[in-house]
């Protein structure tokens, strides 16, 4: 990312418009959806993301076809599909091994590892935004706390989700990149179909089994290519033409309330209490973060 560049891509800093923000609405329940229905399967975690995103790449082919295709776009499609699959290897296993209320909070860090990036990179990240990422930091330092009291393999979950933020925040700029010349269509059918085939040889590789499954575990797989893929991914991708990544990060935090609900409904997980105050933390500073950082690009 180039020093002219911030984390609101081409100064997207307005609130996004109506329709984007019924898709926005729409993203969120979908996504929502994934953390407890990944935590309610027992199929392995790198034939779930092979299925997952072939099953998605081929239900938006048909649309994709319509479209050209820019080959730069399509080169930030394939490094966001990559990124991608290393990003659900991360996230699935995070909600395998800790709780997912822990998981998707720790995963929502997104913006601070944006912010990184781009400090990084030679961008400017506004003094004021740095109180974001410490107020963040001690909700960290909180939950993998407990959840090392716990046990260590939720603390080794806490520490697969904090990979997964950082891999979250490159698939959503490198996504952001790819469409600014490719229709969304056009990159979710190339970004899902090449975190499939990336899935997919990692699989073979580990004996993972590929078919063999009970009607269950399709149901399960079916509702995350519906939900989670093509209502959650797939329309938070649609917006980001239009609205900032961290605009769509900052919406995403919404996820987290979804996904405790739907796991204590569905899987009746129970995140420990003493983790809650760090979970607060952690959404409090990355808002604080995205807020402060859009109003020093405003002024």
């Amino acid at each position: 990312m180039s020093t002219g560049e911030s984390l609101n891509i081409d100064q997207h800093t307005a609130m996004p418009a109506r329709p984007d923000l019924i898709r926005l609405g729409i993203g969120i329940i979908g996504i929502g959806t994934s953390g407890p229905l990944i935590a309610m399967s027992t199929m392995p975690v790198l034939t779930l993301i092979f299925w997952r995103n072939l099953g998605g790449s081929l239900l938006t082919l048909p649309f994709a076809l319509r479209h050209s295709r820019d080959k730069a776009g399509m080169k930030w499609a394939v490094i966001a599909g990559v990124v991608l699959a290393l990003h659900f290897v991360g996230f699935f296993l995070a909600m395998r091994m800790t709780t997912v209320a822990a998981g998707t909070a720790l995963v929502a860090l997104q913006p601070i590892f944006a912010a990184l990036f781009v400090k990084l990179s030679g961008g400017h990240i506004p003094s004021t935004a740095w109180l974001g990422m410490i107020v963040s930091f001690v909700g960290v330092v909180l939950v993998s706390g407990v959840d090392l009291q716990i046990s260590v393999k939720s603390f080794l979950g806490d520490l697969a989700a904090l990979i997964s933020a950082a891999l979250a925040a490159a698939y959503i700029i490198a996504g952001s990149k790819a469409q600014r010349t490719l229709e969304t269509t056009t990159y979710t059918t190339i970004c899902y179909f090449v975190c499939s085939i990336t899935a997919l040889p990692m699989a073979l590789i580990a004996g993972n089994q590929i078919f063999s499954f009970s009607a269950k575990e399709w149901w399960i797989l079916l509702g995350l290519i519906l939900g989670a893929q093509l209502l959650g991914h797939s329309m938070f991708n649609s917006v980001l033409k239009r609205v900032s990544p961290a605009i769509v990060s900052l919406i995403v935090f919404f996820e987290v309330p979804v996904s405790a609900i739907l796991a204590a409904w569905w899987l009746d997980q129970r995140p420990p209490l003493g983790i809650i105050p760090g979970i607060v933390l952690i959404l409090a500073g990355c808002i604080l973060l995205v807020t402060r950082t859009r109003g020093s690009s405003n002024d």
